[in-house]
C-alpha cells in the first residue's frame, strides 16, 4: 500500500483523537486492518452525521482495509446516551429490525460489501442472548463506576437524571469490540468524537479479558463554523433516504452551506483531491458558489447516485437560471387547491410547519407565487395561480416548490 490512509485522514481534518497515534499509524501502513463503526438503528434512515462515518469507511477500503459496519440491533433496544440531554424512545424488536434492514441498503451506496470487502454485523446476535448475571460477574467486574462517572458522556446527564439502563450502555458496547476481535481479528473501533468513552471502556475490556492490544480513533463531528451540527434544517433532519430528504433537497442543502464551511466540507465529505481543494481555498465570492455547486454535487452523487445527482443539479440550474421551473423541482399535488386558504397551501408543501409560520413570511415579504410577491395573509388560491407549471412558490431566496391539481 503505496499512501497510508492515515495520513489521508489526517489531511483531509477528519481525525480528532486517537488512543495510540504512532502504532496506528504503523499498524495502517504495513497491514490489512479490520476496523469496526457501530451504528445504532434510532431511525429507519441514516443522516448526514453518519455519512461522514461512511466516507472514513469507503477512505480506509480504498486503502485496503476491511471495514465492519456493526448494526446495533442489540444497543438499539437501550439507546447511546452520548451526546443527549435526555433519554431516548424506546423501539420495539420489529422497528429496531427495520431500520437495521434500512441502514444495510444505505451503507452499499458508499461502502463495497461484495465478496467480504466489507462486513455487516449485528451486535444482537451476541447481546440478546446474554444472560444477565453471566454478563454483571463477567464483564461488569471489569468497570470502575468511579471512573464511568467521569465520562463526558455520563457527566452531562447525571444533572438531569441517568436511568441504569443507560448506564448498562458503555458495558455493552464495550463488549461489541471484545466480540469483534474474537470473531474477526477486529483492531480498531472508530466512530464519532462523541464516542471516545465508549471506545476506551472497548480498548480496557479488550486488555484485561484477552490481553489483546487494540485502538480507537475518533473523527471530527460535522460541525459548521459557528460549532453547531449541520445536518439539520427547519423542517428537521438530512436525510439519506430520498424518500425523506429528496435528492433535489439533499443538493440545495450542500449550495446553502456557509461560505466559511464549504472547503472543510468538501474535505470531509467528498474524495475531490487534496490539490484541487486546495486552489478552491484560494476562491472568493462568486467562485465560493461554484465551490458549492461541486460539494452538492459530489455529495449527492454519493448517496444518491450519479442520475439523480445530475437531475438535481440541472433542476438547481434551471430553477435559478430565471425560468425559475423545472419539472424535477420539489412537488406537491393538491387536488383541490382553488378556493384553498393560501396558508393552508403552504402548510400542505411542508415548506412551513404552521398557518402562523406561514403568515409572518408573508408578512415579511418572504414569498412570491409565479414570480410575483405575494402579500395577502388571508388569500385563497384562484383559478388564474395555476399556470401551466403549476403555482410555483418561492420561499426566501433560494427554496422552489411546485403545486400541481393532478
Amino acid at each position: 500500500m503505496s499512501e497510508n490512509v492515515f495520513d489521508v485522514l489526517k489531511e483531509r481534518g477528519l481525525i480528532a483523537q486517537t488512543t495510540h497515534e504512532e502504532e496506528i499509524r504503523e499498524l495502517l501502513g504495513k497491514e490489512k486492518v479490520t476496523f469496526y463503526i457501530g451504528f445504532d438503528p434510532t431511525a429507519d434512515s441514516l443522516h448526514v452525521g453518519h455519512f461522514l462515518q461512511m466516507v472514513v469507511m469507503r477512505h480506509m477500503q480504498m486503502h485496503g482495509h476491511r471495514p465492519i459496519a456493526l448494526v446495533g440491533g442489540g444497543t438499539g433496544h437501550i439507546g447511546d446516551p452520548s451526546g443527549r440531554t435526555d433519554m431516548r424512545q424506546m423501539m420495539t424488536t420489529e422497528v429496531i429490525n427495520h431500520n437495521c434492514e434500512c441502514f444495510k441498503k444505505q451503507l452499499s451506496s458508499v461502502v463495497d460489501f461484495s465478496d467480504g470487502k466489507a462486513l455487516m454485523v449485528n451486535n444482537a446476535d451476541w447481546l440478546l442472548k446474554l444472560n444477565y448475571v453471566d454478563f454483571i460477574r463477567d464483564i461488569g467486574s471489569c468497570f470502575s463506576v468511579n471512573k464511568m462517572l467521569t465520562a463526558e458522556c455520563f457527566k452531562q446527564r447525571l444533572e438531569k437524571g441517568l436511568s441504569f439502563l443507560e448506564f448498562n450502555y458503555m458495558l455493552m458496547q464495550s463488549y461489541d469490540f471484545l466480540m469483534l476481535n474474537r470473531m474477526y481479528d477486529c483492531k480498531i473501533e472508530l466512530g464519532g468524537d462523541d464516542q471516545w468513552s465508549n471506545i476506551l471502556g472497548g480498548l480496557e475490556l479488550c486488555r484485561k479479558k484477552d490481553g489483546k492490544q487494540v485502538y480507537g480513533m475518533t473523527f471530527t463531528l460535522l460541525t459548521n463554523s459557528e460549532g453547531k451540527k449541520m445536518g439539520k434544517t427547519q423542517s428537521g433532519a438530512v436525510w439519506l433516504d430520498p424518500a425523506k430528504t429528496s435528492p433535489y433537497d439533499f443538493y440545495q442543502y450542500w449550495v446553502n452551506v456557509q461560505d466559511a464551511d464549504v472547503i472543510k466540507c468538501l474535505k470531509l465529505l467528498t474524495f475531490v483531491p487534496m490539490d484541487e481543494i486546495r486552489e478552491m481555498e484560494k476562491w472568493e465570492g462568486a467562485e465560493l458558489n461554484k465551490a458549492k455547486r461541486i460539494l452538492a454535487y459530489e455529495v449527492t452523487k454519493l448517496v444518491h447516485g450519479e442520475e439523480e445527482a445530475e437531475k438535481a443539479k440541472a433542476t438547481a440550474e434551471a430553477v435559478f437560471a430565471g425560468s425559475g421551473v423545472s419539472e424535477n423541482m420539489p412537488t406537491t399535488v393538491i387536488s383541490d387547491v382553488v378556493g384553498m386558504g393560501v396558508l393552508d397551501m403552504l402548510v400542505k408543501t411542508g415548506l412551513f410547519k404552521s398557518k402562523g409560520e406561514a403568515r409572518r413570511t408573508v408578512q415579511q415579504n418572504g414569498l412570491s407565487i409565479n414570480d410575483s410577491k405575494y402579500t395577502d395573509i388571508n388569500g385563497t388560491v384562484t383559478a388564474d395561480m395555476l399556470t401551466e407549471n403549476g403555482i410555483v412558490i418561492k420561499k426566501g431566496k433560494k427554496v422552489y416548490h411546485r403545486v400541481v391539481t393532478e
